[in-house]
């Protein structure tokens, strides 16, 4: 008699290991270890050939016409996606408890059923029926083509399926499902896998569009098993701040399209809405130049954005002064601070210095570093920018203006928003662009260049 070993094999890095145990020693996942039978000993791993459903056709007969990205009616949406939903796909929308993904699918569902003939069915197990169709009279979002269900059995939901014919379905969330025929808890990794698995293989033979609802852990990733981001199509990250009506949603993973796509949207107590020109956002429009602030564009993923860097300084007679940063990198900015006090000869070491964004941006990225340094050496000289001035550019230890990439594009994006003049480093290529680009070496240049001169002393 042929006797089959059991292993025990991780869900999320495929580890082997001998026995159970809770944690896997590969990837430290919890719960992941799953039994599987090995291949009996003796016994050759070929396996005997089946007979397929259906038959192998070539490539070239396939209509590539069904697989068409449909738009969602959202924008935005539709910008990371690649433009739009395919059909038979399944998305994955991540993000922390109360930054909007409920809003968002319910308006996606509205609006794809109000711009075609067709049936969205929105299945929910976080809250009930009566609670959704608050919502959606808040937002609008109420149409006789999207049908609504509170359940959290997955056969049950199969059934509504049967049933309504949709050709969108959103599942808010998959965590909370139940598949009756696997083990564990609901939103256990077994659980959740599962579900995962039905609803991808019902999409792909359905030719359905699945839109899932994800929860993430305290690290900001996606709960449950690695696998789950593996089995869906799209992976989208909806993220925002809970002090700003800002949300973004972007790609992490995209089967059909760039995965480096960014779609802005504004919350507000009537719905969410997309904003197609986000930098308005980021930059506080005044009539004369105010010392202290620069502007420079950030790009995220392909979109580049104009922020604004505001320095202030502030003589103290403390031993150690205080340096507080918001918005900003706290390592690049106390870096920028010790070029300029030893390629420029800024001495800011009696000074408090504080430096932030507006409007709740984040600039991380090194083209933003030419802008700290001259909105920092505006604050001490008491002296402002030109107006209309956008600067790029990542800052050397050697006090050097380095390149950074896309550099086109954000100049592109600063005169379409009518700035006409930029501080660059050296080598741009400049052809097509009208406004007035200078090329700077060095801190010392562009802070001549733009004309900061001392004052005072400083």
């Amino acid at each position: 008699m042929v006797k089959v070993k059991s292993l025990y094999r991780c869900s999320a890095c495929s580890h082997e290991v001998a026995k159970w145990v809770g944690r896997c020693p590969g990837c430290g996942e919890w719960g992941s270890i799953d039994e599987t039978a090995s291949a009996p000993s003796g016994v050759s791993p070929a396996r005997r050939a089946l007979l397929p459903s259906t038959a192998a056709v070539p490539i070239s007969t396939i209509d590539s016409q069904t697989t068409l990205a449909r738009s969602t009616g959202v924008s935005e949406l539709d910008r990371v996606l690649g433009g739009g939903v395919v059909p038979g796909s399944v998305v994955l929308l991540s993000g922390e408890p109360g930054v909007g993904k409920s809003t968002l699918l319910l308006e996606v569902a509205h609006r794809w059923a109000r711009q075609r003939d067709e049936r969205a069915l929105y299945v929910t197990a976080e809250e009930s029926a009566g609670q959704v169709r608050l919502r959606a009279d808040r937002t609008g979002a109420v149409h006789d083509r999207v049908y609504l269900a509170a359940e959290s059995d997955l056969a049950t939901i199969l059934g509504h399926v049967e049933q309504v014919r949709p050709s969108l379905l959103v599942v808010d969330s998959v965590q909370t499902m139940l598949a009756a025929d696997a083990d564990g808890v609901i939103g256990g990794v077994t659980q959740v896998r599962a579900v995962t698995a039905a609803l991808t293989s019902l999409a792909k033979v359905s030719g359905i569009a699945v839109l899932l609802v994800g929860h993430v852990t305290k690290d900001g990733t996606v709960a449950g098993p690695r696998t789950l981001e593996h089995l869906v199509d799209v992976v989208l990250q909806f993220e925002g701040d809970k002090h700003s009506s800002l949300r973004m949603v972007r790609g992490l993973k995209n089967r059909f399209g760039s995965a480096d796509e960014v779609g802005c949207f504004e919350l507000h107590d009537d719905g969410i809405a997309c904003v197609s020109d986000p930098s308005g956002l980021f930059l506080h429009h005044r009539a004369d130049p105010v010392s202290g602030t620069a502007i420079t564009v950030a790009m995220d993923g392909k979109r580049p954005l104009l922020g604004e860097v505001q320095g202030l300084t502030v003589g103290t007679s403390a031993p150690a002064p205080r340096r507080a940063v918001s918005g900003l990198d706290y390592n690049r900015v106390s870096m920028v601070l010790a070029v300029l006090q030893s390629r420029c000869g800024i001495s800011l070491s009696k000074h408090d210095v504080y430096a932030a964004t507006v409007g709740g941006m984040r600039l991380t990225e090194p083209a933003a570093d030419l802008a700290i340094a001259l909105a920092i050496t505006g604050a001490a000289r008491g002296t402002a920018l030109p107006s209309g001035m956008v600067i790029l550019g990542e800052v050397g230890l050697a006090g050097e203006v380095r390149r950074v990439t896309g550099i086109g594009r954000r100049l592109a994006e600063a005169e379409r928003l009518g700035f006409t003049q930029a501080l660059v480093p050296p080598g741009v290529d400049t052809s097509g662009l009208s406004m007035r680009v200078r090329e700077v070496t060095d801190v010392q240049a562009a802070v001549t260049s733009s004309g900061l001169r001392k004052q005072g002393g400083q």
